[in-house]
């Protein structure tokens, strides 16, 4: 008998008739036709003496065959995705950490991740598409697809619980990238979480726009959807210019994204209403970031469907709270009640506070690393009696919901005051000229920081650096008004799209 906290058992419940990919211009990909392509490339990789506990290295561009493939071997060994835009330097940084056994690229594709790994003495495999939207054969760098081993290594056997299913690091806005080993029953209890909060059946189609190398993307986008047995409509990766014409053809009854997707979208959506109404959305999800408010009350009236905010990051293989579906309340500017792990607030003396005080946000549950790998300093400070410090400050009220004031890395300290830049960022949002806003800090001789911010006008709006600081000091004391603003066309994102305030002062030229 499979064991329930596995991959392969949670994906074995969906009817084998019913869609589990789809793609642009593709026939689907069905549930059975999915569990098949995970027995082929067990086979596959068993041919090339991988299996369990072997970390196999994916660099693919966004679609179903990079949806399917993380699948496939991480149902069957230890899957670590990354980024297809990094150079090579990057790749040798992470090749080398991972300590991959082998390489997965596109046949035909130039990245420079296949030099690094031919440096390195990895497997070289390479994946050719099949006719079915993430259907693909695996084949030997230089050999043909048809070509087998002359002698297949022996089958290391199915996956267990613990076994180390995907492998991803930490972003590394402050420090060295951390590696975070996520096992199958971290896997399994994530999709669960989401499916169970989302609830998710057959009847859903997901319209994943994430990128497929981010835990949001890999998880919420991908595996919780087919855990549940509805399907996943597959893009070459987010296009607001696009996202309306694959509305239209993917017939989607939800989607997630970051918050600065939403935004790109709701720019867009007023003139493509009669696509919204064509495909009324069970709801919107948010996730990776803070959404302001104000954006959530627009979204909601154009799409005419809740939008859930929720909570997650890599160490919780992805959510840790989520506001509900209605009936019951969401909460605008919380990001919901526990949705998996159990949820407390550590104070600065070791203690967890009651409801309604402010400390650092701890967890603990099925979906939670067991540790960073290799990083006995950083799990000694991430680890406190049994709980993981996620390095975020918030509060917790007497219902249960969470509400984030930020990274702890992120409070602007000016001169011993404390200021969340959500705050700010909330206060700026009411203003009716502006877009988009990220607050963050930035470095002072004196003081040690100063509150600056990042804004994008709408359409047509003008509003000059005077009138936005006394517009937020008609709100707030004096030494939260922002002291510079910046006006761009967009906002300066990472590469999953999120804001990152960490270092972006440094990225703006804003010294001391």
């Amino acid at each position: 008998m499979q064991n329930q906290n596995t991959l392969r058992h949670l994906l074995a419940a969906a009817d084998g008739a019913a869609v589990a990919l789809a793609a642009p211009e593709r026939p689907p990909l069905t549930h059975g036709g999915l569990r098949a392509l995970v027995d082929r490339t067990r086979a596959a990789l068993a041919g090339q003496g991988l299996g369990r506990g072997d970390r196999v290295a994916i660099v693919l561009p966004n679609g179903p065959e990079m949806a399917a493939c993380f699948i496939a071997v991480a149902c069957n060994a230890a899957a670590a995705p990354l980024n297809p835009a990094y150079r090579d330097d990057e790749f040798a940084f992470y090749l080398a950490d991972l300590k991959a056994a082998a390489l997965i690229v596109a046949q035909g594709s130039d990245t420079p991740a296949r030099a690094v790994a031919q440096r390195l003495g990895l497997r070289i495999l390479e994946l050719v598409p099949g006719p079915a939207a993430g259907d693909f054969t695996l084949t030997a760098a230089g050999a043909p697809a048809e070509s087998a081993p002359a002698a297949p290594a022996a089958d290391p056997g199915a996956a267990m619980p613990d076994d180390t299913a995907m492998l991803l690091h930490t972003s590394g806005t402050t420090s060295r990238p951390k590696l975070v080993p996520l096992s199958q029953r971290n896997l399994c209890a994530s999709a669960a979480h989401i499916a169970r909060t989302l609830q998710l059946g057959p009847g859903d189609r997901g319209l994943n726009i994430m990128p497929l190398f981010h835990i949001h993307g890999l998880i919420a986008g991908v595996l919780a959807p087919l855990a549940a047995g509805s399907q996943v409509y597959c893009t070459p990766g987010f296009n607001a210019l696009k996202f309306f014409g694959w509305m239209d053809l993917a017939r989607p009854t939800w989607y997630t994204a970051v918050p600065t997707m939403h935004q790109a979208i709701l720019a867009r959506a007023g003139k493509n209403t009669d696509v919204i109404r064509r495909h009324p959305l069970r709801f919107i999800r948010s996730s990776s970031s803070s959404i302001p408010p104000q954006v959530i009350a627009e979204i909601e009236a154009v799409f005419g469907a809740p939008l859930i905010e929720s909570y997650g990051m890599t160490e919780a293989t992805h959510q840790m709270a989520s506001n509900p579906l209605p009936p019951l309340p969401r909460r605008p500017g919380s990001v919901g009640r526990a949705a998996g792990p159990e949820i407390a607030i550590l104070g600065e003396h070791g203690r967890l506070l009651p409801a309604g005080e402010t400390g650092e946000i701890v967890i603990r549950g099925p979906n939670v690393t067991a540790g960073y790998e290799a990083n006995p300093e950083a799990n000694a400070a991430a680890f406190v009696d049994g709980w993981f410090r996620t390095g975020d400050q918030g509060m917790l009220d007497a219902d249960g919901y969470l509400s984030l004031t930020g990274r702890l890395k992120e409070i602007i300290n000016r001169g011993g005051e404390k200021i969340s830049p959500r705050e700010i960022d909330e206060i700026l949002m009411d203003h009716p000229a502006l877009a988009q806003v990220v607050c963050f800090g930035m470095p002072h001789a004196k003081l040690g920081e100063e509150v600056a911010a990042v804004v994008v006008l709408r359409e047509g709006r003008q509003a000059s650096e005077r009138e936005l600081q006394d517009f937020v000091a008609a709100r707030a004391a004096d030494y939260k008004v922002p002291r510079k603003i910046l006006f761009m066309d967009e906002i300066p994102k990472g590469a999953t799209g999120k804001l990152q305030r960490i270092g972006l002062a440094a990225r703006l030229g804003l010294g001391g």
